[in-house]
């Protein structure tokens, strides 16, 4: 409760000393735009009416407390931060301001182009192949990424299972055993989808991957064992 409050007040405190800040149409074409959160996470910046606001993370207007033309908070993200332009590459940033050292630079969020989309953004669009791109260059950075996890592409699976979208089904598990090819269950839901969809060649294909890779998984045993039955 206390740290609420704390919060609450620091975030007023913020917001009075804050200014109305007039946005020249230079620092609105150098600053709007997409910027790279993480490897799966993208911010959109964009002006209304000369006012600064941020999508992020399935908020579409947040405004942040701005002081001048580059230095921001953002309450969603208990952050301050400022746009800043790297001398190097000359590519544009959204930094964080340290809390330690506001003058130390930082370049934290690099602008992406205007349609770059990630990973999962590529997964709800169901484009499967750059998806797999995306989360085998994640996985390949970090294999223990938490931005990539073999259930949660499972049960998105049988979320299409369930409505009978057997074709989207399948493109999820074959990304699943793209990106997990040591996993029995990776090969038993994708056999499991091409069984129900009427196709029991892939699916034995399959169940054999997945029983090679797991003697014990009975279902991919029971198959394999009633298909060479017949």
């Amino acid at each position: 409760m206390k740290t609420k409050l704390f919060h609450f007040v620091f975030f007023i405190i913020l917001v009075n000393c804050a200014e109305a800040i007039d946005y020249s149409e230079e620092h609105i074409d150098q600053t709007s735009g997409r910027y790279l959160y993480h490897q799966d996470d993208i911010i959109d910046v964009y002006y209304e009416n000369n006012k600064l606001f941020l999508k992020w993370r399935g908020a579409e207007k947040i405004k942040p407390v701005a002081f001048d033309e580059n230095v921001f908070f953002v309450a969603d993200m208990y952050t301050k931060l400022r746009f800043l332009k790297h001398p190097e590459t000359n590519k544009q940033y959204i930094g964080i301001v340290s809390k330690v050292d506001e003058d130390s630079i930082s370049y934290d969020y690099v602008k992406v182009a205007d349609d770059f989309k990630t990973p999962s953004m590529h997964l709800k669009d169901k484009d499967y192949k750059n998806a797999l791109e995306g989360f085998s260059a994640i996985k390949e950075k970090d294999s223990t990424s938490n931005l990539v996890d073999e259930w949660t592409f499972n049960r998105m699976g049988y979320d299409f299972l369930r409505d009978r979208n057997y074709e989207d089904a399948i493109e999820v598990f074959k990304m699943n055993v793209a990106l997990y090819p040591k996993s029995s269950n990776v090969y038993d839901s994708l056999a499991d989808a091409y069984l129900r969809s009427g196709d029991s060649i892939q699916a034995l294909n399959n169940y054999k991957k997945a029983l090679e890779l797991n003697n014990d998984n009975k279902r991919a045993k029971e198959y394999v064992n009633a298909y060479n039955s017949k």
